[in-house]
């Protein structure tokens, strides 16, 4: 971790342009590049993967075998951690990368192509997570449970690391790449085209609150002045129902 850039307040950027906007630094974050596009709801998420990931490697430890309510709870919330994660990755690949490949000089290109190479790697291991979860929530519990409880632990510990590396490379080097190359109308643009937000109302209830979820109080009053009032307003009615759902799903790792 750059504890360095962990420890500046997300308000307090000594040296930075005027025209550059202060970035949001959230726990587990590497890195926060200087630049005109405010790239809050991005650190915003990678900080809810990183969440999630530990979650789900200390629940699949110590989860009972016998809970299958526990074991169902959590190949459901699985499948909405992944989901979030493809259609993010989905926009990033559809929308950022290619605006920004037209862009890049060849040693970006390098760095925005491996963007997308990543990608392609994580998606098989959140396949075989998914399995491995729903083969535990089902109702046998066997003489082999042991084992696929095993297999499954090395499945989200790949995940975890995997998408660990990622986000690291991303923050580190392909944050930098789109400051220097979009404008924040050109975000804006990406943002409508490419992550839509025109989710159910359910959904959108959760994708707000598992946003806020664990992000520092210190640190939510800022969230909540970037992205604006109706953001809030959607927090405070889905947090509640949002922690019950955390509970059923991480009872045995610590979210109480």
């Amino acid at each position: 971790m750059n504890t360095d850039s962990h420890t500046r307040s997300s308000t307090t950027r000594p040296n930075a342009s005027p025209a550059h906007r202060p970035q949001l630094v959230l726990p587990g974050q590497t890195a926060a590049p200087d630049g005109p596009v405010d790239m809050v709801m991005m650190y915003v998420m990678h900080h809810g993967f990183r969440r999630d990931l530990q979650r789900f490697a200390v629940a699949t430890e110590a989860t009972p075998l016998d809970d299958v309510a526990t074991w169902r709870a959590l190949h459901a919330r699985w499948e909405r951690f992944a989901g979030v994660l493809h259609h993010h990755h989905s926009g990033e690949d559809a929308g950022i990368w290619p605006f920004l490949l037209e862009r890049a000089d060849e040693q970006e290109r390098s760095t925005l192509l491996a963007m997308e190479e990543e990608h392609s790697h994580i998606d098989p291991l959140l396949r075989g997570c998914a399995e491995g979860f729903a083969e535990l929530a089902g109702d046998r519990v066997g003489l082999d449970a042991e084992d696929a409880r095993a297999a499954l632990q090395v499945r989200v510990a790949a995940t975890r690391d995997a998408l660990g590396r990622h986000l690291r490379h991303e923050e580190t080097e392909a944050m930098a790449i789109l400051q220097r190359h979009m404008t924040p109308a050109d975000w804006e643009h990406v943002e409508k085209e490419h992550f839509p937000r025109n989710e159910a109302p359910f959904s959108l209830f959760f994708m707000v609150a598992w946003c806020m979820e664990s992000v520092p109080a210190s640190e939510v009053a800022e969230v909540f002045a970037r992205v604006g009032r109706p953001f809030m307003v959607l927090w405070l009615l889905a947090r509640r129902g949002f922690r019950r759902g955390e509970r059923r799903a991480f009872r045995y790792a610590g979210v109480a």
